[in-house]
């Protein structure tokens, strides 16, 4: 924020992703309610390809007892893996965006295309049953597709703001998605619009 007399105002442009510290710290409860729901959602022995982004990373720390396989698309899951003693942990290569610490580039995208997952979990920045799953950036969005093309099963991870809003960079339809988990205060004809659309969405 930038302070002016009178009040304050954001420094981000239109569109542009706030900061991962920022992101890491707002709606936490809400974003471990999310995630314990996703964990629950897998089951020991699947190949898990875990996305980039603040939700995502709870859902690794979830994952750290649980004894299943995970490519982690992230520095700071990959961080919160290594030293799991049950979690079989695979590194995708890659280059890490600054301050974010997600992995992109060909390295990594050839990283999902050598292993079939049983599920992805796909953080996003925007998600509407018109415009599908989009994301701030486009190598990102290069990466979110790779990962979906890639997984048996995949399962949509966002807070409910981020519902009814639509990114720069298109990742895939809605109808590329299994399921959805979300907060409760999601908006009723969005949900209503993704479910009618074959998705199976849960709210918690």
């Amino acid at each position: 924020l930038e302070r002016y007399r009178g009040g304050a105002r954001t420094l981000l442009l239109r569109g542009q992703e706030p900061p991962f510290a920022l992101r890491a710290i707002e709606g936490l409860e809400t974003k471990q309610r999310i995630a314990a729901a996703v964990a629950d959602m897998i089951a020991d022995g699947e190949a898990v390809v875990l996305d980039s982004g603040t939700t995502c990373l709870e859902v690794a720390r979830l994952l750290r007892d649980r004894r299943v396989t995970v490519m982690p698309l992230s520095l700071q899951a990959a961080n919160a893996l290594a030293d799991a003693p049950a979690t079989n942990l695979l590194l995708a290569g890659g280059r890490p965006r600054p301050g974010e610490g997600a992995l992109t580039g060909p390295l990594t995208r050839a990283s999902l295309q050598a292993v079939r997952f049983d599920t992805a979990v796909i953080g996003c920045c925007g998600l509407t049953a018109e415009h599908g799953l989009t994301a701030y950036d486009l190598d990102d969005a290069d990466i979110k597709r790779t990962a979906i093309s890639s997984s048996r099963r995949v399962i949509a991870v966002t807070e409910a703001a981020k519902l009814s809003r639509t990114a720069l960079a298109f990742v895939s339809p809605v109808t590329a998605l299994h399921a959805l988990v979300t907060d409760a205060s999601a908006p009723d004809d969005e949900v209503q619009a993704i479910s009618a659309a074959g998705v199976t969405v849960q709210q918690v």
